[in-house]
């Protein structure tokens, strides 16, 4: 029989939970919130990895804005229009990113000064649509592969932390193959 810090007991197929343990345990250190002993992540290092995160959110939301306002052309209505809603949902990964950050005790970083320098994605302007298009592609690749970096690190240390970054991929890839078919309708 083995012991985990949580105060569970398991042998082979059973499953036992020492809850007078875990009631002890959620009282100490209260200030940690939902960081509790069990948290098995380096909570510094996820923080840098969320407010990183955070400012390639913010990032995205500014360059398919302003993509959204300098979309002209043939058929640059529907684009803008995808630009506007994948702004408004990369707005939406920027606040839970956010929440994150302080839910683990951490404080998000909005400084606008170093934004650029702390994104993985770069904010390109873009000279025409189908430039436009081909910078969002490129960023929505770079923010896919960065998140699945950071998922493959986190693994099982920080379960909730993890599915957020898991969510926000699958939006992303959603963003990626948006974009590839706009710029395949353009050819």
């Amino acid at each position: 029989m083995s012991k985990t810090s949580t105060g569970q007991s398991a042998t082979q197929g059973s499953f036992v939970m020492d809850v007078k343990k875990i009631r002890e345990q959620a009282r100490q250190h209260m200030s940690e919130g939902s960081v509790t002993q069990s948290y098995a992540a380096d909570r510094e290092t996820v923080l840098k990895l969320l407010n990183d995160s955070l400012a390639t959110e913010i990032i995205c939301v500014l360059r398919y804005k302003r993509h959204y306002f300098m979309a002209k052309g043939i058929n640059s209505e529907g684009v803008a229009t995808e630009f506007l809603e994948h702004a408004n949902e990369e707005q939406g990964h920027a606040d839970t990113l956010a929440a994150r950050i302080v839910q683990l005790g951490g404080e998000p970083d909005f400084a606008p000064d170093g934004l650029a320098s702390r994104a993985h994605s770069e904010y390109k302007e873009g000279k025409d649509l189908t430039d436009m298009i081909r910078e969002n592609l490129i960023a929505e690749r770079i923010a896919i592969d960065s998140y699945r970096e950071i998922i493959n690190y986190i693994g099982d240390k920080d379960v909730t932390t993890r599915r957020i970054f898991e969510e926000i991929l699958a939006v992303e890839e959603e963003h990626a193959d948006d974009m590839a078919d706009l710029l395949e309708g353009r050819k």
